[in-house]
């Protein structure tokens, strides 16, 4: 794949600063490709030339537009973008196309809101104390959006800040991950070619004294949107001062199999939500909690299934597993494992790393206070813990830190509906991997996974906009 210099956005043109960053491919560390890397200067640039487009909002259909032509643009390219996110990630070319297509969906879901109607209407006289009047509700953007994206999906994560953003008419800076700032940065450029004004987005990646954290301080940011790690999440809070704050954090996601569980699909989840994505989703199964009556039988089909999952070359076709994000992050993964082992936890599948290539890897007899399963282990690592029951599943699940989601799998519509109830988490899935949802429909989680701010097109479009209210006599 040629490699190319992607230059900063500011306002919509493009910057050439005579610094740069380079982003090697996590399999083979060979040069993926390079951008520039700005300084205060061009974020001040930016800050006034997104604050200079007030009043200029283009109109609900010319939103919807830009944001339909960009989807067809992406579908139209869509190689090309798998391509380089997997050059980028090391993921494999399967989770890459998979990718593009969700965010097909984001930009095409983000383009119907746009056009719907979001006002309300209040009749006055339905109270003795009211009077012949009518309240009515409308919405206006925020006047700026500073948002910080994560590497793990460096496209579509991206899409969730911008695609929202834009539908509710507000400007936006958006600073990628540093991992792996290219695919965001191509695909500002496929925005501003989709009709985007260039005022409405600036994207680049700087310093953080000099670039980030006066984004996140800086008075005229009215939101402040971060996709990320918890510690980073809170020393944003701390620091963003009297703002809107949208936190989507990390996570610790269960899959709870019951005595009634289909076996054939608990394997199935276990393994889609273990090891896609190279394990390395906020709403990873991070953790597989089974009851004793199907323990062995569970076991056996889910190790089977699990050595079905190819690791290898993430551009190969054949690979169903790539990379990590790095050496270092594949090699903290092995040593959970390790210590999993010396607590008394047996790996029946995998265990090693090689560089940043971990193996898809099955535990079993995994203790309660071991790191792989008390952290988050961002990566295709799946441990088993054994549970008495449901309540036990629920109480040791709700005595973590993390609520962003979850997953049962049986057949008892008491036991579904039980954990929906009790579990202290953003979403519960029944029968499907905890993280499955539309692009559209409200996402996030509490405690140390979030804030209780859902995200998803049409929650997000809220976030990113102030409710105007007026009456009138009626």
């Amino acid at each position: 794949m040629k490699t190319e210099a992607y230059p900063a956005y500011i306002a919509g043109e493009p910057v050439e600063t005579g610094a740069t960053l380079e982003v090697r491919y996590p399999y083979d560390g060979s040069l993926t490709g390079s951008c520039a890397v700005v300084g205060r200067a061009e974020l001040e640039r930016a800050i006034v030339a997104a604050l200079d487009g007030a009043g200029r909002t283009p109109s609900r259909h010319e939103r919807a537009a830009v944001l339909r032509k960009a989807a067809a643009l992406l579908a139209g390219r869509r190689e090309e973008f798998a391509r380089l996110i997997t050059r980028e990630t090391g993921l494999c070319l399967r989770e890459s196309r998979y990718e593009t297509g969700r965010t097909s969906d984001v930009l095409e879901f983000a383009a119907m809101e746009a056009l719907r109607d979001d006002g309300q209407i209040f009749s006055c006289d339905i109270s003795p104390m009211g009077k012949p009047r009518k309240i009515f509700t409308t919405r206006y953007p925020v006047s700026l959006v500073a948002a910080i994206t994560p590497f793990n999906h460096p496209l579509n994560q991206v899409a969730h800040k911008l695609a929202p953003a834009i539908a509710a008419g507000a400007p936006m800076i958006l600073k990628p991950s540093e991992r792996t700032p290219l695919t965001a940065l191509k695909f500002a450029g496929l925005l501003y070619e989709a009709g985007l004004p260039g005022w409405m987005l600036s994207m680049f990646v700087g310093p953080l004294e000099e670039v980030v954290n006066p984004m996140i301080e800086d008075e005229r940011t009215e939101v402040v949107t971060f996709t990320g790690s918890v510690e980073i999440g809170k020393s944003i809070a701390r620091r963003a001062g009297y703002k809107k704050l949208c936190l989507e954090l990390g996570g610790n996601s269960p899959l709870i199999v019951l005595a009634d569980a289909d076996l054939d699909l608990a394997a199935k989840l276990a393994c889609e939500g273990a090891f896609r994505n190279s394990g390395q989703r906020c709403t990873a199964v991070k953790r597989i909690l089974v009851v004793p009556e199907v323990l062995d039988a569970f076991t056996a089909k889910f190790v089977e299934l699990a050595k079905t999952y190819s690791s290898g070359d993430p551009e190969s076709e054949d690979t169903v597993v790539g990379t990590v994000i790095s050496s270092e992050s594949a090699a903290l993964l092995e040593s959970r494992v390790r210590g999993a082992e010396e607590m008394g936890a047996r790996v029946l599948l995998g265990g090693r790393c090689e560089g940043a290539l971990m193996e898809p890897t099955v535990l079993t007899g995994v203790p309660r206070d071991a790191e792989v399963v008390r952290e988050e282990s961002f990566g295709p690592l799946a441990p088993i813990v054994t549970v008495r029951d449901l309540d036990d599943a629920i109480a040791y699940y709700n005595s973590g830190r993390f609520g962003l989601s979850s997953a049962v799998v049986t057949n008892d519509l008491a036991a579904a509906m039980k954990a929906a109830k009790e579990l202290r988490t953003g979403t519960t899935n029944i029968n499907e991997v905890p993280g499955y949802r539309l692009e559209h429909t409200p996402f996030g989680g509490v405690r140390d996974s979030g804030l209780g701010i859902k995200e998803g097109v049409t929650e997000a479009m809220k976030w990113f906009s102030h409710v105007k209210t007026f009456s009138l006599p009626w």
